[in-house]
């Protein structure tokens, strides 16, 4: 009855758009049409209509592992990406999916197919190289040059040429040693960097030398990346004509952008930071990164060569620490999805097939990296014990290695069974980095204690840490004098200005100026506030300044701050709310003025000085006293 009633609508002229799909399928399946370009239609809209949000159940999955399994994470002091990792490692296709087609309710607590994370792992992989991007700029390179372009140049060099040889010798091709020689000299940025910021241990000389081969690995990815696009073709004839020709292609191509870039993005987000909205700031730096890694795409190099030109580029302007605390909840998303991808792609039954050859690579792995990095520490000033420290905590493979080879596999470039082993052979060695790393340090302290030699230093050419560093918000008249009086001493300092307009006017003069809030705890931690001899206050805004005593008390309960008031009210205020002194300026003028009156009267310089101090302090002190009640 219900097909007689549809055929009959039809029938009456009913127009087909007011059936509903699913009756219209259902009539024609009925009447047995078997072809029809309406049905074809129908049957595409209505399968969009049902996969209007594609991999939603993957993308809740995940939501909801990464809202459970961070918070224990930090609780257990656990590394997240190490978390991740394990995570998808027991939850992919290669473990617990296994059984899902077998036990249904696992289908809705594992991930059977990669590719329902793949597309989002590859935003990831994106914020990845942005994020490095952003922590080279031009200025920190040359501090550190050279450890970055001589010891980050050796290791990545040396480390190729003993892993590839070893490679070519187990009779691969030499295209494919060559990749693999490359790819397995570089480590995993991203696993170090949050190893060393637990440890409080990036401010030392060893951090700071690990850091510096780390941004070198870091910009080799960019040729690499053109390498293995070169021969990935597969045109052996001419090829290193082909390779001269692709890689001035893309020099042009990636000085052309970082030209235009540094023209483009410094004047557009200052137009639009006057707004102060930190929406603005995400859909800038989305569009920033996304648009010009799809310059690099369309130019034929890769996505994440242009993900890290852009950070690169911003890198180089005043928001980079406001860009920064501003995508850092969804960089540890990306980066948690891009490493769960990895995980998924795990598959521990090929331990099973090679018991022996997995982990002698893995521990052949960690003993030529690590050999090679003591090597250079050693010659850079080390000691052993710290050089050996060093070799072990870069002694892992990166998780730039997945891309790659990746890629490689696809392309035909690497074999299919050799690049899932040499994949294994990262992602564990990704796991066994915290205890090599904490292996390092027991030997580091063992070696100081029982050869009584103080901590390797370095030579003359590594910068002085950041202790003494004085931080200064608020950047008008006040903080500006105060800048000028601490470079004039030789003290380093950095300063905080919500003043769009004069961020942009001192910066590019060289002034150490950074666009952001002082209130903002993120933003604080990213100038390394954990380090400062003290922070100054010198904003106008008596709200503002109020807003950031509290915020810096909340922080950082130990350290100093100094804040200039409206007035003496404004000053109990912000005693109150934690400041340790502060001046109004109404006082200090005041008194200056004071002094000037009674010396024209005729009362000796000394004796009106003595006076205007003895009224000074009896001021703070009432200050102090009015604040405490």
């Amino acid at each position: 009855m219900h097909i007689l009633h549809l055929i009959y609508k039809i029938k009456n002229n009913s127009s087909e758009s007011e059936l509903k799909v699913d009756q219209m399928l259902l009539l024609w399946s009925c009447c047995n049409i078997k072809s029809s370009p309406v049905l074809t239609s129908l049957q595409q809209d209505h399968m969009e209509e049902q996969h209007a949000l594609p991999f939603l159940r993957e993308t809740l999955l995940f939501l909801a592992l990464a809202g459970i399994l961070i918070p224990l994470l930090q609780r257990w002091r656990v590394n997240q990406i190490l978390g991740f990792l394990a995570i998808g490692v027991l939850v992919g296709p290669f473990g617990l999916g296994l059984w899902a087609a077998d036990v249904p309710w696992l289908a809705y607590f594992t991930f059977p197919r990669r590719a329902g994370v793949a597309a989002l792992a590859e935003l990831g992989v994106l914020f990845l190289m942005f994020m490095i991007g952003l922590e080279l700029s031009a200025a920190r390179l040359w501090e550190l040059r050279h450890w970055v372009f001589g010891a980050g140049t050796a290791q990545v060099c040396i480390s190729a040429l003993a892993l590839g040889g070893v490679v070519y010798l187990f009779g691969n091709q030499l295209d494919t040693a060559v990749v693999l020689g490359l790819v397995l000299a570089l480590s995993s940025t991203a696993v170090v960097m949050q190893l060393m910021t637990e440890q409080h241990t990036l401010g030392t000389p060893l951090g700071q030398s690990v850091f510096s081969i780390l941004m070198m690995q870091d910009l080799f990815v960019v040729p690499l990346l053109i390498l293995v696009g070169i021969l990935a073709k597969g045109q052996t004839d001419g090829l290193f004509v082909l390779a001269g020709l692709t890689l001035l292609k893309s020099i042009g191509v990636i000085v052309l952008i970082y030209l235009l870039g540094r023209r483009v993005i410094r004047p557009v987000f200052s137009s639009f930071a006057k707004q102060g909205r930190p929406d603005v700031f995400m859909a800038l730096t989305l569009l920033s990164t996304l648009g010009i890694a799809g310059l690099t795409a369309a130019a034929g190099l890769s996505m994440a060569l242009g993900a890290f030109l852009a950070g690169l580029l911003l890198a180089e302007t005043e928001f980079k620490h406001e860009v920064e605390v501003t995508i850092e909840p969804f960089k540890g998303l990306l980066m948690g999805l891009f490493f769960m991808s990895v995980g998924l792609g795990i598959d521990l039954r090929e331990i099973a097939q090679a018991p022996l050859w997995l982990p002698l690579s893995l521990l052949g792995l960690f003993a030529v990296k690590a050999l090679v990095l003591a090597v250079l520490l050693k010659i850079g000033g080390f000691q052993w014990g710290r050089a050996l420290e060093g070799g072990l905590l870069l002694g892992q493979g990166g998780e730039f290695a997945f891309i790659v080879v990746g890629y490689a596999m696809t392309t035909k470039l690497i074999a299919p069974a050799l690049g899932q082993f040499v994949m294994l052979v990262v992602g564990l060695s990704l796991f066994a980095t915290p205890l090599a790393a904490k292996a390092g340090r027991l030997f580091g302290d063992w070696w100081e204690a029982h050869h009584c030699e103080p901590v390797g230093s370095l030579n003359s050419n590594m910068p002085e840490a950041t202790a003494g560093l004085v931080i200064i918000a608020g950047f008008g008249r006040v903080g500006q004098l105060l800048g000028q009086i601490l470079d004039t001493q030789g003290i380093h300092f950095i300063a905080l200005e919500n003043n769009a307009r004069l961020v942009a006017e001192l910066h590019p003069r060289g002034v150490p100026i950074y666009f952001g809030d002082a209130a903002r705890a993120e933003l604080l931690h990213k100038v390394h506030a954990d380090q400062a001899a003290a922070i100054v206050l010198t904003m106008d805004h008596p709200a503002s300044a109020l807003h950031a005593v509290r915020a810096i008390r909340r922080e950082y309960p130990q350290l100093p701050v100094f804040a200039r008031s409206r007035d003496e009210n404004h000053a109990r205020t912000l005693k109150k709310a934690g400041a340790t002194i502060v001046i109004p300026e109404t006082l200090e003028s005041s008194l200056q003025l004071s002094a000037f009156v009674l010396q024209t009267l005729g009362i000796a310089e000394g004796a009106a000085m003595q006076v205007i101090q003895d009224e000074r302090e009896r001021r703070i002190a009432a200050l102090q006293v009015g604040s405490a009640d």
